[in-house]
């Protein structure tokens, strides 16, 4: 037995193998160009060719009859100097996405947690909390929304049944604001799913070992479910921060493309859009949508920068 397996001839060795002849790796490289052709094409004149046309016409006054004409950098700094909606809209901005993102991904979080537990129908509380995400804030939706948040509407009349007599939300410029917040946070579906397929990693024995360490359910989340959630909770920031600061189509059809009241909805996009479509202004419309692009590129590089110190990767040495 010994002696058959010390005399077993050894497994020959594959011979080496030749690289493709250039002729075959050009037809393989034309057939992988031909496939992404499509992409490739849709690119260049639906992204890049209205990007760079979009970044001529902020150094022009452009009113959409006339050809443009080249001002240099008088667009930028009379948005920055004396404009002062513009500042106006860039606040009202800033405490939309501060307020919208954090309490909509705490909602995923935390539903996502409890559909992560086993029961019957899981599947379909999972599919009727996602629903509002597939509906997205569409047209039809924020009509709803504004008929419910107006005066005499659904929510007037729950509150007043209550003794909470606070009018229509979207007629007080103290809580028309606060319509959109509600609008953005009821879609909470696809960051929820996100956060569902994180904890679906979280090994189960990590719980079981801090149980039996004598950790209780906070205790367990804090040390255990947090730590490892920090990538997605990242990603979902990332995302979620982007969709904020392009939010239009809700502060449009509920403040009725104004604003209003007192353009405590004036959000950033929608600014833009009364500059470019209303007073005819593209050019101007132009220079706001690239100051947009780069203070979203800077806050996501922050975002990024500072996830180097609360977010945690399984296997990383620390």
């Amino acid at each position: 037995m010994v002696q058959s397996v010390l005399t077993r001839p050894s497994r020959p060795t594959p011979p080496p193998r030749t690289p493709a002849p250039k002729g075959k790796r050009r037809h393989g490289q034309g057939a992988a160009y031909l496939f992404l052709s499509p992409w490739i094409i849709g690119a260049a004149l639906l992204t890049i060719g209205p990007m760079m046309a979009s970044l001529y016409l902020s150094f022009t006054d452009y009113d959409l009859f006339s050809p443009p004409q080249w001002v240099g950098v008088d667009n930028y700094v009379a948005m920055f100097t004396g404009d002062d909606r513009f500042w106006h809209a860039a606040g009202v901005t800033a405490k939309y996405v501060l307020i919208s993102v954090p309490v909509k991904l705490g909602l995923a979080l935390a539903v996502a947690m409890l559909l992560n537990r086993p029961r019957r129908g899981v599947g379909l509380y999972r599919s009727a909390f996602y629903a509002p995400s597939l509906l997205g804030a569409s047209v039809s939706v924020a009509l709803a929304w504004r008929a419910m948040f107006s005066t005499d509407g659904t929510v007037d009349r729950v509150l007043g049944a209550v003794g909470l007599d606070l009018g229509g939300w979207v007629d007080n410029p103290d809580l028309a604001l606060l319509t959109l917040v509600a609008l953005a946070v009821w879609q909470f579906g696809a960051p929820m799913v996100i956060f569902l397929a994180g904890l679906k990693q979280v090994p189960p024995e990590l719980y079981e070992a801090a149980e039996i360490d004598g950790a209780g359910p906070v205790r367990r989340f804090i040390s255990v479910t947090m730590p490892l959630l920090t990538p997605v909770i990242l990603f979902n920031l990332v995302l979620e921060t982007i969709h904020a600061f392009q939010a239009f189509t809700g502060a449009f059809v509920v403040s009725s493309g104004r604003g209003g009241p007192s353009d405590s909805t004036l959000l950033y996009t929608l600014y833009l859009y009364q500059r470019g479509f209303s007073d005819f202004r593209m050019g101007y419309a132009s220079a706001m949508a690239w100051v947009l692009l780069v203070v979203v590129a800077i806050i996501t590089a922050l975002v990024f920068r500072s996830a180097r110190r609360w977010v945690f990767y399984a296997g990383e040495g620390r």
